[in-house]
Protein backbone atom coordinates (compact mmCIF):
# COMPACT_ATOMS: atom_id res chain seq x y z
CA UNK A 1 0.00 0.00 0.00
CA UNK A 2 1.43 3.20 -0.36
CA UNK A 3 -0.07 6.63 0.43
CA UNK A 4 1.61 9.65 -1.80
CA UNK A 5 -0.93 8.92 -4.86
CA UNK A 6 -3.25 11.24 -4.13
CA UNK A 7 -1.32 13.74 -3.16
CA UNK A 8 -0.35 16.26 -5.49
CA UNK A 9 3.66 16.90 -4.87
CA UNK A 10 3.86 20.52 -6.29
CA UNK A 11 1.16 21.16 -3.34
CA UNK A 12 3.36 19.42 -0.83
CA UNK A 13 6.23 21.47 -1.41
CA UNK A 14 4.98 24.35 -0.05
CA UNK A 15 3.98 22.72 3.39
CA UNK A 16 7.52 22.91 3.67
CA UNK A 17 7.85 26.72 4.54
CA UNK A 18 7.89 28.22 7.90
CA UNK A 19 8.87 25.38 9.62
CA UNK A 20 9.04 25.39 13.37
CA UNK A 21 10.64 22.65 15.59
CA UNK A 22 8.60 21.04 18.09
CA UNK A 23 10.94 20.77 20.48
CA UNK A 24 11.75 24.49 20.44
CA UNK A 25 7.75 24.65 22.21
CA UNK A 26 8.95 22.01 25.43
CA UNK A 27 7.57 23.34 28.31
CA UNK A 28 8.31 22.73 31.96
CA UNK A 29 10.65 19.53 30.85
CA UNK A 30 13.33 20.36 33.55
CA UNK A 31 10.80 22.19 36.10
CA UNK A 32 9.45 18.17 36.63
CA UNK A 33 12.13 16.40 35.78
CA UNK A 34 12.62 15.70 40.23
CA UNK A 35 11.19 12.73 42.00
CA UNK A 36 9.86 15.43 44.00
CA UNK A 37 8.14 17.81 41.54
CA UNK A 38 6.95 14.59 39.64
CA UNK A 39 5.12 13.03 42.81
CA UNK A 40 3.48 16.54 43.56
CA UNK A 41 2.15 17.02 40.10
CA UNK A 42 0.95 13.21 40.13
CA UNK A 43 -0.67 14.30 43.52
CA UNK A 44 -2.64 17.16 42.37
CA UNK A 45 -3.89 14.89 39.52
CA UNK A 46 -5.27 12.60 41.45
CA UNK A 47 -2.71 9.49 40.89
CA UNK A 48 -1.28 8.20 44.63
CA UNK A 49 1.64 6.31 43.11
CA UNK A 50 3.49 4.56 39.92
CA UNK A 51 4.45 0.91 40.18
CA UNK A 52 7.56 0.49 42.24
CA UNK A 53 8.66 -2.83 40.79
CA UNK A 54 7.86 -2.24 36.70
CA UNK A 55 5.45 -4.97 36.50
CA UNK A 56 1.73 -4.56 35.53
CA UNK A 57 -0.59 -4.24 38.60
CA UNK A 58 -3.33 -6.11 37.23
CA UNK A 59 -1.11 -9.54 37.23
CA UNK A 60 2.47 -10.85 36.13
CA UNK A 61 4.19 -8.89 33.20
CA UNK A 62 3.18 -5.64 30.80
CA UNK A 63 0.93 -7.65 29.02
CA UNK A 64 -1.45 -8.76 31.60
CA UNK A 65 -1.53 -11.79 30.96
CA UNK A 66 -4.04 -10.38 27.77
CA UNK A 67 -4.41 -12.99 24.65
CA UNK A 68 -3.67 -10.08 22.31
CA UNK A 69 -4.61 -12.16 19.36
CA UNK A 70 -8.14 -12.45 20.65
CA UNK A 71 -8.19 -9.10 21.64
CA UNK A 72 -7.52 -7.83 18.06
CA UNK A 73 -10.03 -10.16 16.79
CA UNK A 74 -12.53 -8.64 18.71
CA UNK A 75 -11.92 -5.07 17.66
CA UNK A 76 -13.43 -4.01 14.50
CA UNK A 77 -12.91 -0.59 12.30
CA UNK A 78 -15.15 2.24 12.99
CA UNK A 79 -13.78 5.08 10.74
CA UNK A 80 -12.91 7.49 13.50
CA UNK A 81 -9.21 8.34 14.92
CA UNK A 82 -8.53 10.56 17.77
CA UNK A 83 -4.72 10.99 17.77
CA UNK A 84 -3.25 13.23 20.15
CA UNK A 85 0.67 14.96 19.27
CA UNK A 86 2.88 17.74 19.90
CA UNK A 87 2.71 20.63 18.44
CA UNK A 88 4.45 21.31 14.68
CA UNK A 89 4.92 18.03 14.27
CA UNK A 90 3.07 16.75 11.39
CA UNK A 91 2.80 18.42 7.66
CA UNK A 92 0.64 21.90 7.85
CA UNK A 93 -0.75 24.03 4.86
CA UNK A 94 -1.28 27.91 5.58
CA UNK A 95 -5.12 26.91 5.99
CA UNK A 96 -4.31 24.40 8.85
CA UNK A 97 -4.83 21.16 6.74
CA UNK A 98 -2.57 17.86 7.04
CA UNK A 99 -2.30 16.40 3.15
CA UNK A 100 -0.71 13.70 4.65
CA UNK A 101 -4.00 13.03 7.21
CA UNK A 102 -6.68 13.98 4.12
CA UNK A 103 -4.67 11.53 1.95
CA UNK A 104 -5.51 8.82 4.90
CA UNK A 105 -9.00 9.24 5.28
CA UNK A 106 -9.36 9.56 1.24
CA UNK A 107 -7.84 5.88 1.11
CA UNK A 108 -9.61 3.94 4.16
CA UNK A 109 -12.43 6.37 4.79
CA UNK A 110 -11.05 7.00 8.48
CA UNK A 111 -12.00 10.36 9.29
CA UNK A 112 -9.18 11.69 11.66
CA UNK A 113 -9.51 14.48 14.61
CA UNK A 114 -5.97 15.75 15.43
CA UNK A 115 -4.79 17.27 18.39
CA UNK A 116 -1.96 19.37 19.68
CA UNK A 117 -2.37 18.51 22.88
CA UNK A 118 0.96 17.36 24.12
CA UNK A 119 3.22 19.72 25.93
CA UNK A 120 5.69 17.87 27.49
CA UNK A 121 5.86 13.73 28.48
CA UNK A 122 5.50 15.05 32.31
CA UNK A 123 2.02 16.73 32.37
CA UNK A 124 0.75 14.69 29.39
CA UNK A 125 1.69 11.67 32.03
CA UNK A 126 -0.14 13.56 34.57
CA UNK A 127 -3.21 14.30 32.99
CA UNK A 128 -4.04 10.85 31.66
CA UNK A 129 -2.27 8.21 34.25
CA UNK A 130 -5.34 8.96 36.74
CA UNK A 131 -8.09 7.75 34.10
CA UNK A 132 -5.88 4.94 32.66
CA UNK A 133 -5.36 3.78 36.28
CA UNK A 134 -9.27 3.43 36.75
CA UNK A 135 -9.58 2.19 33.38
CA UNK A 136 -11.10 5.02 31.61
CA UNK A 137 -10.57 6.60 28.21
CA UNK A 138 -8.30 9.63 27.82
CA UNK A 139 -10.31 10.36 24.66
CA UNK A 140 -7.16 9.77 22.28
CA UNK A 141 -6.83 6.28 20.01
CA UNK A 142 -2.25 7.83 19.87
CA UNK A 143 -0.41 9.05 21.51
CA UNK A 144 2.91 10.34 21.26
CA UNK A 145 5.17 9.88 24.05
CA UNK A 146 9.37 10.21 23.98
CA UNK A 147 11.38 7.54 25.06
CA UNK A 148 11.98 7.45 29.06
CA UNK A 149 10.29 7.00 32.47
CA UNK A 150 6.70 8.29 31.59
CA UNK A 151 6.84 5.62 28.14
CA UNK A 152 8.69 2.98 30.34
CA UNK A 153 5.42 3.46 32.97
CA UNK A 154 2.79 3.15 30.46
CA UNK A 155 4.43 -0.21 29.09
CA UNK A 156 5.00 -1.16 32.72
CA UNK A 157 1.57 -0.76 34.01
CA UNK A 158 0.00 -2.48 30.88
CA UNK A 159 -1.53 0.97 29.63
CA UNK A 160 -0.49 0.50 26.08
CA UNK A 161 -1.65 -1.97 23.59
CA UNK A 162 0.55 -4.79 22.45
CA UNK A 163 0.43 -3.85 18.41
CA UNK A 164 -0.47 -6.94 16.22
CA UNK A 165 2.51 -6.60 13.59
CA UNK A 166 0.15 -8.38 11.11
CA UNK A 167 -1.60 -5.56 10.84
CA UNK A 168 1.51 -3.59 9.96
CA UNK A 169 3.47 -4.73 7.28
CA UNK A 170 4.80 -1.58 6.51
CA UNK A 171 6.46 -0.98 9.63
CA UNK A 172 7.94 -4.76 9.15
CA UNK A 173 8.86 -3.76 5.61
CA UNK A 174 10.27 -0.01 5.40
CA UNK A 175 11.42 0.89 9.15
CA UNK A 176 15.01 1.95 10.10
CA UNK A 177 16.20 -1.58 11.44
CA UNK A 178 17.51 -0.32 14.43
CA UNK A 179 13.89 1.02 15.43
CA UNK A 180 12.54 -2.80 14.82
CA UNK A 181 13.60 -3.66 18.25
CA UNK A 182 14.59 -0.38 20.69
CA UNK A 183 15.99 -0.82 24.08
CA UNK A 184 13.02 0.62 25.81
CA UNK A 185 10.86 -1.70 24.25
CA UNK A 186 12.37 -4.56 22.67
CA UNK A 187 10.23 -5.95 19.66
CA UNK A 188 8.68 -3.17 19.26
CA UNK A 189 5.49 -4.51 21.16
CA UNK A 190 3.65 -1.31 21.85
CA UNK A 191 5.10 1.51 19.92
CA UNK A 192 6.22 2.56 16.32
CA UNK A 193 9.04 5.65 16.17
CA UNK A 194 7.04 8.80 15.31
CA UNK A 195 10.18 10.90 14.80
CA UNK A 196 13.62 10.25 15.93
CA UNK A 197 16.68 13.21 16.74
CA UNK A 198 20.13 13.61 18.02
CA UNK A 199 21.06 15.34 21.36
CA UNK A 200 24.48 16.41 20.62
CA UNK A 201 26.69 19.53 20.76
CA UNK A 202 26.03 23.27 18.58
CA UNK A 203 28.29 25.90 18.28
CA UNK A 204 28.35 29.47 16.81
CA UNK A 205 31.25 29.38 14.71
CA UNK A 206 31.39 33.16 14.98
CA UNK A 207 32.42 33.28 18.45
CA UNK A 208 34.13 29.66 18.21
CA UNK A 209 36.06 29.42 14.67
CA UNK A 210 38.30 26.63 15.95
CA UNK A 211 35.08 24.46 16.20
CA UNK A 212 34.97 21.47 18.74
CA UNK A 213 34.96 18.11 18.41
CA UNK A 214 34.51 16.60 21.91
CA UNK A 215 32.83 16.72 25.08
CA UNK A 216 35.97 17.64 26.33
CA UNK A 217 36.16 20.79 24.58
CA UNK A 218 33.81 21.80 27.38
CA UNK A 219 36.14 21.77 29.94
CA UNK A 220 38.35 24.24 28.19
CA UNK A 221 38.51 27.29 30.20
CA UNK A 222 38.53 29.82 27.11
CA UNK A 223 34.84 28.71 27.10
CA UNK A 224 33.82 29.15 30.68
CA UNK A 225 30.61 30.97 31.05
CA UNK A 226 29.20 30.82 27.36
CA UNK A 227 28.10 27.05 27.83
CA UNK A 228 24.25 26.04 27.77
CA UNK A 229 22.86 22.85 29.06
CA UNK A 230 19.52 21.77 28.80
CA UNK A 231 17.79 21.59 31.99
CA UNK A 232 16.52 18.41 32.44
CA UNK A 233 18.86 15.92 33.66
CA UNK A 234 17.96 12.78 31.36
CA UNK A 235 19.84 15.12 28.68
CA UNK A 236 22.70 16.16 30.53
CA UNK A 237 22.88 12.73 32.46
CA UNK A 238 23.52 10.73 29.01
CA UNK A 239 25.83 13.33 28.07
CA UNK A 240 28.01 13.26 30.91
CA UNK A 241 27.93 9.62 30.99
CA UNK A 242 29.09 9.80 27.23
CA UNK A 243 31.84 12.02 28.27
CA UNK A 244 33.43 9.46 30.51
CA UNK A 245 33.22 6.84 28.44
CA UNK A 246 30.05 4.63 29.91
CA UNK A 247 27.61 2.88 27.35
CA UNK A 248 24.16 4.86 28.23
CA UNK A 249 21.60 2.49 27.75
CA UNK A 250 23.62 -0.28 30.12
CA UNK A 251 25.10 2.28 32.43
CA UNK A 252 25.58 1.18 36.20
CA UNK A 253 25.35 3.85 39.48
CA UNK A 254 29.06 3.58 39.46
CA UNK A 255 28.92 5.32 36.10
CA UNK A 256 26.40 7.47 36.74
CA UNK A 257 28.85 8.69 40.08
CA UNK A 258 31.31 9.48 37.61
CA UNK A 259 29.26 10.93 35.05
CA UNK A 260 27.77 13.76 38.22
CA UNK A 261 31.53 14.30 38.78
CA UNK A 262 32.46 15.28 35.73
CA UNK A 263 29.13 17.51 35.68
CA UNK A 264 29.98 19.48 38.57
CA UNK A 265 33.59 19.80 36.45
CA UNK A 266 32.04 21.62 34.20
CA UNK A 267 29.64 23.26 35.91
CA UNK A 268 31.05 26.59 36.74
CA UNK A 269 31.11 27.22 32.68
CA UNK A 270 27.78 26.65 32.45
CA UNK A 271 25.77 30.13 31.74
CA UNK A 272 22.91 28.89 31.54
CA UNK A 273 20.19 25.32 31.97
CA UNK A 274 17.54 25.73 29.33
CA UNK A 275 14.14 24.55 29.04
CA UNK A 276 13.92 26.02 25.82
CA UNK A 277 15.61 29.87 24.39
CA UNK A 278 18.72 28.06 23.85
CA UNK A 279 18.66 28.56 19.79
CA UNK A 280 18.20 32.41 20.84
CA UNK A 281 20.66 32.17 22.72
CA UNK A 282 23.45 30.52 20.22
CA UNK A 283 22.36 33.09 17.87
CA UNK A 284 22.68 35.74 19.37
CA UNK A 285 26.01 34.94 20.98
CA UNK A 286 25.08 34.98 24.77
CA UNK A 287 26.40 31.38 24.77
CA UNK A 288 28.90 30.03 21.97
CA UNK A 289 28.30 25.95 22.59
CA UNK A 290 24.94 24.58 23.76
CA UNK A 291 23.69 21.27 24.43
CA UNK A 292 21.24 21.18 21.27
CA UNK A 293 18.71 19.11 19.04
CA UNK A 294 19.86 18.30 15.71
CA UNK A 295 16.00 19.06 14.59
CA UNK A 296 16.19 22.39 16.19
CA UNK A 297 20.04 23.27 14.30
CA UNK A 298 18.58 22.18 11.22
CA UNK A 299 15.87 24.68 11.42
CA UNK A 300 18.19 27.55 12.30
CA UNK A 301 20.25 26.92 9.71
CA UNK A 302 17.68 27.05 7.19
CA UNK A 303 16.35 30.24 9.23
CA UNK A 304 19.51 32.18 7.95
CA UNK A 305 21.67 31.51 10.55
CA UNK A 306 24.49 28.55 9.19
CA UNK A 307 26.83 29.83 11.54
CA UNK A 308 25.50 27.69 13.98
CA UNK A 309 26.73 24.58 13.67
CA UNK A 310 25.68 20.79 15.10
CA UNK A 311 28.79 18.47 16.25
CA UNK A 312 28.51 14.58 16.66
CA UNK A 313 30.93 14.42 19.66
CA UNK A 314 33.63 11.80 19.30
CA UNK A 315 32.64 10.23 22.40
CA UNK A 316 29.03 10.06 20.80
CA UNK A 317 25.68 11.05 20.68
CA UNK A 318 22.61 10.33 22.28
CA UNK A 319 19.43 9.29 20.08
CA UNK A 320 15.77 9.80 21.49
CA UNK A 321 12.52 8.39 19.48
CA UNK A 322 9.34 10.17 20.13
CA UNK A 323 6.74 7.03 19.76
CA UNK A 324 3.13 6.07 18.85
CA UNK A 325 1.58 4.17 20.99
CA UNK A 326 -2.24 2.80 21.19
CA UNK A 327 -3.38 3.01 24.71
CA UNK A 328 -5.25 0.55 26.13
CA UNK A 329 -8.64 2.35 26.41
CA UNK A 330 -8.28 3.36 23.13
CA UNK A 331 -12.22 3.51 21.52
CA UNK A 332 -10.68 2.82 17.65
CA UNK A 333 -7.41 0.51 17.93
CA UNK A 334 -7.59 -0.81 14.90
CA UNK A 335 -8.62 2.89 12.96
CA UNK A 336 -5.12 3.49 14.70
CA UNK A 337 -3.26 0.61 13.79
CA UNK A 338 -4.17 1.45 10.39
CA UNK A 339 -2.72 4.95 10.64
CA UNK A 340 0.63 3.54 12.02
CA UNK A 341 0.86 1.05 9.00
CA UNK A 342 -0.11 3.79 6.44
CA UNK A 343 2.70 6.40 8.06
CA UNK A 344 5.42 3.60 7.50
CA UNK A 345 5.45 4.11 3.37
CA UNK A 346 8.46 6.68 2.10
CA UNK A 347 5.39 8.52 0.51
CA UNK A 348 3.82 9.53 4.20
CA UNK A 349 6.80 9.70 5.78
CA UNK A 350 8.23 11.89 3.08
CA UNK A 351 5.42 14.40 3.33
CA UNK A 352 5.35 14.08 7.02
CA UNK A 353 9.71 14.48 6.99
CA UNK A 354 9.59 17.61 4.79
CA UNK A 355 7.51 19.34 6.92
CA UNK A 356 9.47 18.64 10.26
CA UNK A 357 12.95 17.98 9.40
CA UNK A 358 13.79 15.33 12.35
CA UNK A 359 15.48 11.77 11.43
CA UNK A 360 12.51 10.23 9.35
CA UNK A 361 12.31 6.44 10.91
CA UNK A 362 11.49 5.62 7.17
CA UNK A 363 14.76 5.77 5.11
CA UNK A 364 13.70 5.60 1.93
CA UNK A 365 11.62 8.52 2.08
CA UNK A 366 14.95 10.06 1.62
CA UNK A 367 13.96 9.40 -2.83
CA UNK A 368 10.54 10.55 -2.55
CA UNK A 369 11.33 13.89 -0.97
CA UNK A 370 14.43 14.44 -2.93
CA UNK A 371 12.60 13.20 -6.76
CA UNK A 372 9.61 13.56 -5.95
CA UNK A 373 8.36 16.30 -3.57
CA UNK A 374 12.28 18.03 -5.22
CA UNK A 375 13.59 19.55 -1.69
CA UNK A 376 16.83 18.54 -1.95
CA UNK A 377 17.69 20.47 1.05
CA UNK A 378 15.65 18.55 3.70
CA UNK A 379 16.84 15.36 1.77
CA UNK A 380 20.35 15.64 1.43
CA UNK A 381 20.83 17.24 4.85
CA UNK A 382 22.59 14.56 7.86
CA UNK A 383 20.64 15.97 10.48
CA UNK A 384 17.65 14.68 8.60
CA UNK A 385 19.02 11.75 7.04
CA UNK A 386 22.60 10.77 8.67
CA UNK A 387 24.82 8.70 7.47
CA UNK A 388 25.68 4.95 8.90
CA UNK A 389 28.78 6.07 10.29
CA UNK A 390 27.14 8.93 12.41
CA UNK A 391 24.30 6.47 13.64
CA UNK A 392 26.89 3.89 14.78
CA UNK A 393 28.00 6.72 17.42
CA UNK A 394 24.72 6.96 18.78
CA UNK A 395 22.92 6.03 22.02
CA UNK A 396 19.98 5.67 24.00
CA UNK A 397 18.59 6.81 27.16
CA UNK A 398 19.17 5.05 30.27
CA UNK A 399 15.79 2.55 30.47
CA UNK A 400 14.79 2.92 34.10
CA UNK A 401 14.40 -0.81 35.53
CA UNK A 402 11.93 0.70 38.13
CA UNK A 403 10.13 3.64 40.36
CA UNK A 404 13.29 3.07 42.84
CA UNK A 405 15.76 3.30 39.92
CA UNK A 406 14.06 6.54 38.72
CA UNK A 407 14.42 7.85 42.03
CA UNK A 408 17.97 7.09 42.61
CA UNK A 409 19.20 8.61 39.29
CA UNK A 410 17.09 11.87 40.38
CA UNK A 411 19.05 11.93 43.60
CA UNK A 412 22.39 11.90 41.76
CA UNK A 413 21.82 14.22 38.83
CA UNK A 414 18.78 16.72 40.15
CA UNK A 415 21.32 18.38 42.21
CA UNK A 416 23.58 19.48 39.27
CA UNK A 417 20.77 22.24 37.56
CA UNK A 418 19.53 23.05 41.30
CA UNK A 419 22.29 24.25 43.23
Amino acid sequence: MTSGENINPETIRGLTQSRVSRRMFMKGAGAVAGAGALSALLAACGVTGTNPSGANPTGGNASGGTDWTSWWASKKQNGVLNFANWPYYIDTDSNGKHASLEAFTKKTGIKVNYKEVIQDDPSYYAKISPLLTKGQSIGQDIIVITDGWYLTEIINNGWAVQLDHSRMPNFTANADRSLLSPSYDPGALHSAVWQTGLTGLAYNSKKVPEGITSFADLLDPKYAGHIGLFSDNTEYGSMALLATGAQTATSTHDDWNKAVEWLNKLKPSVAKFYDQGYTDALQNGDIWISQAWSGDVYQMQQGGHPEIKFVLPTEGVITWHDNMLIPITAENPVDAITWMNYYYTPETAGIIEDYDAYICPVPAAKDYILNTLKDPAVANSPLVFPSAADLAKAQEYYTYKNLADYNAWNALFDPVAQS
